[in-house]
């Protein structure tokens, strides 16, 4: 019997902002938004956890050489701190580790919030996806070992409380770097107030320079691909806007896709610093780096073509 034929992938260059549901992890997301478009490449940005939701960046085609310098940008975070109950994956997942009867008011909160913000250090939880000898962490823990992973300087810049819906909950908003742990946070956060506590909820409204209007659900992914109708993807560019510009020459254009350094008179950012480089006529040609004072070289360029 014959196997059937299988569907042939079609190009598609640019970032599906997509709000990630609840109940499913990252990869799982990915292979669904894939699958409907028939992408012949992607990948995503940020993993969330399962039972997290929100602004989950898909790359595809071409764009999956850039997102990850997309996701250095500043994060906004919502989350609901759950007091009185300490979990072992520091959210709903895991089984209760500790407890504590003390509830925290809004007086006790508020004074303590500017302990967190700023640089500050934090370790990485034990069920994270952070390599230790070779190994996930998560996948240790999950097999009963000890893990401790050293902590590591990260930003929070602003942190506040938003609400206090009951005595057992407190939600609130975190605006953060590359590599901080919101659960971490969170547990923390119920340590200085003499309490324990998880994150019962967690959602990404924001990853710089991509904005939470700009997301769509995975229902209107399924309804446009059923109808043939085009998505609304961020371009190649714009996906990493807030990198500084350079535009190039006919010349410099053509000696960088060649591999060639180029010398831009006036250039000194930090050497190997990201820049994101443009043609004459405003088309992304990928991304370079400071390789010496007025010099550039090629660091991830994209295919010609791609950008439109």
């Amino acid at each position: 019997m014959s196997q059937p034929a299988k569907r042939k992938r079609v190009p598609v260059h640019g970032v599906l902002l997509l709000d990630k549901p609840e109940g499913i992890s990252s990869t799982q997301a990915l292979a669904k938004v894939k699958w409907l478009l028939n992408a012949e490449k992607a990948g995503h940005g940020g993993t969330l956890d399962p039972l997290a939701s929100g602004l989950l960046p898909i790359a595809l085609g071409e764009a999956t050489k850039t997102v990850s310098y997309a996701m250095d940008g500043r994060k906004v975070y919502r989350f609901t701190a759950c007091w009185g109950e300490e979990r072992t994956t520091d959210d709903l997942e895991g089984l209760v580790s500790a407890t504590s009867d003390k509830r925290p008011s809004r007086e006790e909160i508020e004074p303590m919030l500017p302990r967190f913000t700023g640089e500050i250090m934090q370790a990485p939880p034990a069920f994270s996806a952070i390599k230790v000898d070779g190994e996930r962490a998560y996948d240790l823990a999950r097999a009963g070992e000890a893990v401790e992973l050293a902590e590591r300087p990260i930003l929070i810049e602003a942190l506040k409380l938003v609400d206090i819906p009951d005595r057992d909950h407190a939600i609130f908003e975190v605006t953060c770097g590359k590599g901080t742990y919101v659960r971490v946070l969170a547990e923390d956060i119920a340590h200085k107030l003499g309490t324990v506590g998880h994150v019962s909820l967690l959602r990404r409204e924001r990853v710089a320079p991509f904005e939470s209007a700009q997301m769509v659900d995975l229902a209107t992914v399924e309804e446009c691909a059923r109808q043939g109708l085009p998505l609304a993807l961020v371009g190649l560019s714009e996906a990493v806007a807030h990198l500084p510009l350079v535009r190039l020459d006919e010349a410099g254009a053509r000696r960088i896709c060649q591999g060639q350094e180029v010398v831009v008179p006036g250039l000194a950012p930090p050497m190997d610093q990201v820049l994101r480089l443009e043609d004459a006529a405003a088309r992304f040609l990928g991304l370079g780096r400071v390789a010496g004072v007025g010099r550039i070289a090629a660091k991830r360029l994209v295919r010609q073509g791609s950008h439109e």
